[in-house]
């Protein structure tokens, strides 16, 4: 799980010009780096992420994205 998380925050702090992301796109960049990880076990590290505040969703109304804490514009800003 933490192999997980790691990689999900590195793909994430590496999006230069983006803040927010889909969940296909952290699945597939995951993938890249841990050829084995399963969807629902990267679900439940993004999930693990969120409850402990590094993660937060950003919901379009018709979409979810997801981004680190305090970067970019959000919904608390």
């Amino acid at each position: 799980m933490e192999e997980l998380k790691s990689a999900i925050i590195e793909f994430l702090e590496g999006g230069k010009t983006k803040t927010k992301f889909y969940f296909k796109d952290i699945e597939k960049a995951v993938k890249q780096k841990i050829p084995e990880a399963k969807t629902l076990q990267i679900k439940k590290a993004c999930s693990a992420l969120i409850n402990d505040g590094t993660l937060i969703y950003f919901s379009t109304g018709s979409t979810t994205m997801y981004g680190l804490k305090g970067r970019g514009i959000t919904e608390d800003h």
